[in-house]
């Protein structure tokens, strides 16, 4: 099963290990640190050219976690999640 994160990405959903609401979480000094320092090891990858709502940590086995940046909100991804499951 896979998840549309946004433009052309897509992401399996086992690969998933959580789906965050940009503006809720980054409140918190300890997101935006883990965020910033993602992006300087290049985990990170925006998959949108609009304005970004959320993000996902995925990691696949024997890779390292990749962040991605979606204009989708989580409301919007976590739905596409429960609908790939029943479907």
């Amino acid at each position: 099963m896979f998840l549309h994160l946004g433009q052309s990405t897509v992401v399996t959903m086992d690969e998933i290990i959580g789906i965050f609401d940009l503006e809720r979480t980054t409140v918190s000094k300890r997101t935006r640190d883990f965020l910033a320092h993602a992006e300087r090891e290049g985990k990170v990858i925006n998959v949108s050219y609009e304005l970004p709502r959320s993000f996902i940590i995925t990691k696949r086995e024997g890779e390292e976690e990749k962040i991605y940046i979606s204009q989708l909100s989580s409301a919007t991804l976590l739905k596409r999640s429960e609908q790939e499951r029943i479907g």
